[in-house]
């Protein structure tokens, strides 16, 4: 029997799951396809790390590692929804919930002394930050906004703010010193180990790491943010935010960087208090209030301090009294610096852009901005949109055109995978990369708390992404541009690779070009003005940040892209849009049982998921089902069916009914095979016969507050409850799964 492994994630697609996994193993089972599903969750992974402190009933199995091996397999065919790459605050408040509801597990202790506090420590640190994705990604990434959804957004346009010459926004980032600046990348002519070591000044060494294994061919870099510069740079734009009189904001991806962006999260924090720092810090650091976990963390810590208020009235006093502060929610005072994950740098840009390029400030209004985003790698992406909009105002989405991306991303690529191998310098002296033979491949010289990290890309991903890149413009027809930056090392080094693999592809009268970011940009954003469409080719943080800008400024959200990722070994991974806004959302379903979450991502991603099912399985009807489902997605959005932000208006439930209603039409409706029209034809009837009670139904559920037990980890009688509120709408599903 074919099978689709669709995973449990969290917060808001977590809780659409519940209304659509039902309908999805309905309409599947029709055609022979079993879906199961496995729980790679924040609660799940933090679960399967404690097998030996929970009881036979608690413990859950390693879904994560499981899929891992299963992608490195052709049977792979997974659908993979947003997951919560957790932040320490976040992990924190996800132990937290599980121990309340009885599980046995040891506290996430900042800085471990004992031995079973420095294993629990380890066991954590698998879970956060981005653990899921560079375990699941084994192939290159192809998104692209679907010819549906952009003809849709053409002719219902989505609001953008308007842009002026005068505009005070800008970008801020380094010119020297930062992980741009001092990177040196080499190319391995053979497998080999390598080791990591810290020289002191004093001649003594340290093994950072020791056993990094590499193959030939392989891409390393290594390079350094020097604290000194960093703090120099922050502490300016601290003054030049006050003194042109707009909002100081920061941008990074404290998630996904999990050990170096949560460093420069806390130098932030501690530039901009730095009066409170320069009075408190001592007691402030002992405390292990260094600002890493964010002010909100400062807040909670203060509590337990002898001067805890008096220190909290001078946090207030530098917010009053120093620049104006983005803020993530003005009503409950949230600023930018509350918490690391709250403002993503991927996410918050392109919002930032749209929105006039202002960001929300005390008074809930918008403000221009300076958005700091200190390692210069790609903060001129950003500034070259910004220089664009005020030369020429805001795009239209009713005639722009479109920037699909092919990202290199398979086996940990580049940045991303880099948790392992980042690290917090301790004391003066130098980092080497030392290969088995002893042999220094890369050396930067090192002072305390500066942060040094290793990159690694293998040479099989940076074939296979040439290749996609080429696949992806002779299908579309789009000139490619591979983003690549002759002032990075590593970047230079990827040119002559990919020079060299395209060599190995027929490009007769394909547009293929090289540019560096910022260039490529210009060119992106000229074409997009004139209707024009062209596919980004990029390393993997640039995949990730081009996925959400492009597409919040042309469709309004990065959710409503198609992402497929052709894994090497012959599967499929289908992954169903950003989960940026899900914290929000499910606070609306906590208050007001409505769920704003638009599930069109994982209507797009089944679909191409049924289709890889037909295509390695032979099985007919799954095609059927595919393109069933992309004409009732279309009708969807024609008839405007989509998710409101509005409670007593239709959402995500009600727009999973209408789904399955058009789908299942559709299919009674196909010619192609009769058996399965059949099989349809009392389900379209029962669901066009019941509407109007199953939408009232949906709508009058709304409305008052509803307990999920828990946010992390909810309960699955609740919130299916919650989720699957309409006895007769769960009455025609469930009988057609029987």
């Amino acid at each position: 029997m074919a099978k689709i492994i669709w995973t449990r994630t969290d917060e808001a697609p977590l809780l659409a799951t519940y209304s659509f996994k039902p309908i999805v193993e309905a309409f599947a089972g029709t055609a022979g396809i079993d879906v199961e599903t496995r729980d790679i969750s924040l609660a799940g992974r933090i679960l399967a790390q404690f097998p030996d402190r929970l009881t036979e009933e608690q413990r859950v199995d390693d879904a994560l590692t499981e899929l891992g091996e299963l992608a490195k397999t052709p049977e792979a065919n997974i659908i993979k929804l947003p997951n919560i790459s957790a932040s320490v605050p976040q992990l924190k408040a996800a132990i937290k919930e599980l121990q309340e509801q009885g599980y046995d597990l040891p506290e996430y202790v900042d800085s471990p002394q004992t031995d079973e506090e420095k294993d629990a420590r380890k066991r954590y640190d698998v879970v956060k930050g981005s653990a899921v994705n560079p375990v699941l990604r084994e192939g290159n990434s192809d998104r692209r906004a679907p010819e549906a959804v952009k003809n849709f957004v053409k002719k219902n346009p989505h609001r953008m703010g308007e842009w002026s010459a005068d505009s005070r926004t800008n970008v801020a980032t380094m010119d020297a010193d930062d992980f741009r600046h001092n990177e040196q990348s080499v190319i391995l002519p053979a497998e080999d180990t390598l080791s990591f070591i810290h020289v002191a000044a004093d001649g003594t060494e340290t093994k950072l790491r020791d056993d990094l294994k590499v193959q030939a061919g392989e891409v390393v870099d290594g390079t350094v943010m020097r604290a000194s510069a960093l703090q120099s740079f922050l502490d300016e734009q601290v003054k030049r935010a006050q003194e042109e009189g707009i909002l100081f904001s920061v941008h990074l991806k404290a998630t996904m960087m999990k050990v170096s962006d949560p460093i420069i999260f806390g130098y932030v924090v501690r530039s901009f208090f730095s009066d409170v720092f320069d009075k408190y810090g001592e007691e402030l650091l002992a405390a292990g209030l260094d600002g890493e976990n964010g002010l909100g963390a400062i807040y909670s810590g203060l509590e337990d301090l002898d001067n805890g208020a008096e220190i909290r009235a001078a946090f207030d006093e530098a917010l009053a009294n120093g620049p104006d502060l983005a803020m993530v929610n003005s009503d409950k005072g949230i600023t930018n610096l509350h918490v690391p994950s709250d403002v993503i740098v991927d996410a918050s840009m392109p919002a930032m852009i749209r929105t006039s390029g202002q960001m929300w400030n005390k008074d809930d209004k918008t403000q221009d901005t300076l958005a700091v985003i200190p390692d210069s790698s790609y903060a001129g992406v950003y500034q070259a949109v910004i220089e664009d909009c005020k030369a020429n105002g805001a795009y239209d989405p009713t005639t722009m055109g479109t920037v699909p991306n092919v990202g290199l991303m398979a086996q940990k690529a580049e940045e991303y995978g880099s948790h392992d191998k980042t690290f917090k310098i301790e004391s003066d002296g130098k980092v080497e990369v030392r290969n088995a033979a002893g042999d220094v491949l890369l050396e930067h010289e090192v002072s305390a708390g500066d942060i040094w990290r290793a990159c690694q890309t293998k040479d099989a991903p940076i074939q296979d992404w040439v290749k996609l890149a080429v696949d992806r413009a002779r299908i579309s027809g789009m000139p490619a541009v591979f983003w690549l930056d002759p002032e990075r090392a590593h970047d230079r080094n990827l040119t002559t690779l990919v020079e060299k693999y395209l060599a190995d592809h027929d490009t007769e009268g394909l547009d293929i070009r090289i540019l560096s970011p910022i260039e490529a940009t210009k060119l992106s954003v000229e074409r997009i003005r004139r209707g024009e469409d062209t596919i980004s080719v990029t390393g993997n943080v640039l995949r990730d940040y081009n996925t959400d800008l492009f597409p919040i400024l042309e469709l309004g959200t990065s959710a409503k892209m198609l992402s497929v990722v052709p894994l090497m070994a012959g599967g499929g991974l289908f992954e169903t849009g950003a989960g940026g806004s899900a914290p929000k959302h499910v606070q609306q379903v906590q208050e007001e049982n409505h769920l704003r979450w638009d599930s069109l991502g994982e209507f797009l991603a089944l679909a191409e998921s049924l289709r890889h099912v037909s295509r390695t399985q032979d099985n007919a009807q799954a095609a059927i089902l595919a393109d069933a489902l992309d004409k009732a997605t279309e009708k969807l959005l024609a008839e405007g069916k989509s998710p409101s932000r509005k409670v007593g208006e239709i959402d995500n439930r009600g727009s999973h009914f209408y789904l399955a209603s058009y789908w299942a039409e559709e299919l009674a409706a196909q010619s192609e095979d009769a058996a399965l029209a059949e099989t349809f034809r009392p389900v379209a009837e029962a669901l066009a016969a019941e509407a109007a009670t199953i939408d009232q139904e949906l709508i009058d559920n709304q409305g008052s507050a509803v307990d999920l037990g828990g946010y992390y980890n909810p309960s699955d009688e609740k919130t299916s409850d919650v989720m699957r509120p309409s006895s007769k709408f769960n009455e025609i599903i469930d009988g057609l799964k029987k």
